[in-house]
């Protein structure tokens, strides 16, 4: 969505790099780029003139002067008022004291306010609540369908006692306003805790549609009222969004769409012209694509400088628990990464969502733009078909995998065998890397970087080769003493039957797998 305006307001503030002193021509110069910026993003124009002002009346004031580099106070500004202009702070629902919550979705028809219910609803699901969706939009066709289909997939009920239109030859009938109540009597005859209440919209705004989009509010009395809008559709969004907030005062906004490639100027100006919150985004087609709008991480995005804290919070709201433990603890035993490891922890990620979404939260993502577009998200599949085409022993030791094996590999996974040596190439890395870590020397190629067993091996290794020096004792009769006890350890070395020479025990020999150093759970491969 903000592509564009972040690629415009990043190579602006490249020109203060190494700057000592800004002058104010080159405060000028950086003010005027970044009104040009916002104008092409289809920014609001008095959105626009109110922030270069505050950007300009801080960078040329006491901030910027005395600061140690004034370039990277300049994008501290921009930052600051970016926040300021997405509503500031980050707002969140205001649940009744006595349930249930009532939320009403008004907005455009088109908008998504539909399929907004259902994420919505699956959002307060997993926060422990028990919303109920009532389909109160019995003018568009098969608006009551849509809202059921959304609630059977997010597991949530659906209040529906008229199915309202199914075609757009029919004529309207049904009172949404008679819905819309019978609903919220229905959730506090059946203990729901939140209501959300689907109303109608119009392709434009017109009298009848505020109108009853009025008289529904006046007979629910919601909590909240939030306005959907689509952030794609540019500065006719501040016309609508004073348009719906006159008609029937909503709360909060909800900005739908925004995995879309408009130029987003929509987000940044309807909190700034409304005075109301953006308080949640849409950014795809499935019902988990939803998240709360925090205004400091999107501004954070479109300067280009991450968004950590989201992709810490979708990691933990995916991410299996007891797969992490069991990592842990393998990891802890210093025992060997297996592909099995490998092809668990590439469904774990999996489970977080699109690749592409998750690498573009990370800073600096904008110079990898093209690469990360060009990204086959596929990639994961065909890495899951290549290792379950693997047999239990060759997962466990790869080593093993020779030509006429991989041939059988890439055949059975539909891949090329390049494609096999590829991956086995790169789990190889993977393993030498964890391998070294769990020994507590630190990430190879990374010096400084410890692994979880101290600051780096190099102090491990020292102790080490300080342990294999032999020391004599000064002591004569202790001297002797230790003199016996090494030529004993060599006559008992020494007395060991020797093997094959492939390392096959004897004749008469027992063979002990516990003997050999082998992975947790090899010995169920290993056959007398």
């Amino acid at each position: 969505m903000f592509n564009s305006l972040s690629d415009r307001l990043t190579s602006t503030f490249k020109n203060l790099r190494g700057k000592g002193r800004l002058s104010e021509a080159d405060v000028d110069a950086t003010v005027r780029e970044i009104r040009r910026a916002l104008l092409d993003a289809d920014v609001a124009v008095p959105v626009v003139r109110e922030f270069t002002a505050h950007v300009k009346e801080r960078a040329l004031g006491e901030e910027v002067s005395g600061a140690l580099n004034p370039g990277q106070q300049v994008v501290k500004i921009v930052n600051d008022e970016l926040v300021n202009i997405l509503g500031g702070e980050t707002r969140r629902i205001k649940l009744a004291k006595n349930p249930p919550t009532v939320i009403m979705l008004a907005g455009l028809q088109g908008a998504g306010k539909t399929t907004l219910a259902g994420k919505l609803s699956k959002w307060f699901k997993g926060q422990g609540h028990s919303p109920l969706l009532v389909a109160a939009d019995l003018q568009r066709p098969n608006a009551v369908t849509q809202l059921q289909v959304n609630g059977q997939r997010a597991g949530v009920p659906v209040f529906a006692p008229h199915p309202g239109v199914q075609s757009e030859f029919d004529s309207v009938t049904g009172d949404p306003v008679a819905v819309a109540r019978d609903g919220i009597a229905e959730a506090r005859q059946k203990l729901y805790d939140v209501v959300i209440v689907d109303t109608a919209g119009r392709l434009g705004v017109d009298a009848e549609m505020m109108q009853q989009a009025a008289d529904i509010r006046a007979a629910i009395n919601p909590d909240e009222v939030l306005f959907v809008i689509d952030a794609m559709i540019g500065q006719d969004a501040v016309n609508t969004a004073q348009a719906f907030n006159e008609g029937v005062n909503f709360t909060g906004v909800v900005l739908s769409k925004l995995d879309g490639d408009a130029r987003g100027g929509a987000a940044l100006s309807v909190a700034s012209v409304t005075g109301k919150p953006v308080m949640f985004a849409s950014t795809g087609e499935n019902l988990d694509d939803f998240e709360i709008f925090h205004p400091d991480r999107m501004a954070n995005r479109i300067l280009d400088m991450g968004d950590i804290l989201t992709l810490i919070e979708q990691a933990e709201k995916s991410w299996d628990k007891g797969e992490a433990e069991r990592m842990a603890q393998k990891f802890a035993d210093q025992e060997d990464f297996t592909l099995d490891d490998f092809l668990a922890q590439m469904q774990q990620i999996r489970k977080m969502g699109s690749m592409k979404k998750m690498l573009m939260m990370m800073p600096g993502a904008a110079n990898m733009r093209q690469q990360l577009e060009n990204f086959d998200e596929r990639e994961i599949d065909r890495v899951e078909a290549i290792v379950r085409s693997m047999t239990p022993h060759e997962r466990v030791a790869p080593k093993i995998l020779n030509g006429s094996r991989r041939a059988r590999i890439a055949k059975g996974s539909g891949v090329h065998v390049s494609e096999v040596n590829g991956l086995l190439e790169r789990f190889g890395q993977a393993q030498k890397m964890m391998k070294k870590m769990a020994q507590g020397g630190g990430i190879p190629g990374m010096p400084g970087v410890a692994g979880p067993g101290g600051f780096g091996g190099a102090r491990k290794k020292q102790q080490a080769a300080k342990g294999k020096k032999k020391t004599r004792s000064g002591n004569p009769a202790k001297a002797a003493q230790e003199l016996r006890e090494a030529e004993e350890r060599r006559k008992n070395k020494a007395s060991v039957p020797a093997g094959s020479a492939f390392g096959a025990p004897q004749d008469g020999q027992d063979f002990d797998p516990s003997a050999l150093n082998l992975p947790k759970g090899f010995e169920k491969f290993l056959g007398k």
